[in-house]
């Protein structure tokens, strides 16, 4: 049996915002498997315990470039530990140097990118400076460069920890500029339901399927249940099935929308700043408090 110790009852609190005695409830019973236990939970207290999933858990920043006729562009999250960090001028032109030269160059991978030239030397060079001068960590974590179909339109939200950069056939600009905002506010994971993973999938219909034997559902009706859920989660994280957030009936799809306005969303990109990162602890009289004790041994 794993020691289920304050620590992860607290990491699993704060990824699920569960009472804290179910969530210790939940990994004894996972035998202190996150994972396993998060899932528990989820069975047990349905999407109570997923509200916390797509908090902000690390910091950074969001940045996009577009070239002048809308046809390439690029997103780009790089990463450091303090917010203080991320509102360094410094920070924010490492971001911003970087995100222009995988529109003007097209790197295949971060690695390529971190290879490029940048002022008196590379990216790389020019991160681990940084690194050096501020005392900070610093990783370029991911980014997207895309080919517009149509013509691409960004957006960036929450001082840059949320960036959108989407990539829209016919409609007019307004068009753009309100299904940039709207999947930056709904946050879909694919365009269609063919673009969600397998995995996910079978996530979500393996805890419908416990879900229902927890309210002694008929094992006869659980595979239909299943299938129910699915799809009503599918109409959740795609894109041209949600319903606009700017709907005036409160019903209008992404789907009608762009039908409406004889438009197309070819794809899309969306990053929010340390999405499923875990944010580093700043509790500084714990963090005094363990450098004593370390002190006292030496």
């Amino acid at each position: 049996m794993a020691a289920i110790t304050a620590k992860l009852v607290a990491e699993l609190r704060a990824k699920t915002d569960a009472p804290m005695m179910e969530c210790k409830r939940a990994l004894t019973e996972a035998d202190g498997d996150l994972g396993k236990a998060e899932e528990i939970l989820r069975i047990k207290l349905g999407n109570k315990a997923t509200k916390a999933a797509t908090r902000i858990t690390a910091e950074g920043l969001v940045a996009v470039s577009i070239t002048a006729d809308g046809k390439q562009g690029a997103i780009i999250e790089v990463n450091c530990e303090t917010d203080f960090v991320a509102k360094n001028d410094e920070f924010k032109a490492l971001t911003q140097n970087s995100v222009e030269l995988i529109v003007g160059k097209n790197p295949a991978d971060v690695a390529a990118l971190s290879a490029l030239p940048l002022g008196e030397g590379t990216v790389e060079s020019t991160r681990t400076a940084l690194i050096g001068k501020i005392g900070e960590n610093i990783t370029i974590r991911r980014f997207a460069r895309i080919e517009a179909k149509g013509q691409l339109v960004s957006y960036i939200h929450g001082g840059a920890k949320i960036g959108v950069l989407v990539d829209v056939i016919g409609g007019d600009t307004q068009l753009g500029k309100d299904l940039a905002m709207h999947i930056a506010a709904s946050k879909p994971k694919a365009l269609t339901a063919d673009g969600v993973s397998a995995e996910l999938l079978e996530t979500e219909r393996r805890i419908a399927i416990e879900k229902a034997r927890a309210d002694n559902k008929p094992e006869a009706m659980l595979e239909k249940i299943a299938e129910g859920t699915v799809q009503k989660y599918l109409k959740d994280v795609t894109l041209l099935a949600q319903v606009f957030v700017k709907a005036e009936d409160g019903k209008q799809t992404i789907e009608q929308l762009l039908k409406a306005k004889g438009a197309a969303v070819a794809g899309f990109a969306l990053y929010v700043v340390g999405e499923g990162l875990e944010k580093r602890s700043n509790d500084f009289a714990a963090e005094v408090a363990a450098q004593a004790a370390a002190a006292k041994k030496d």
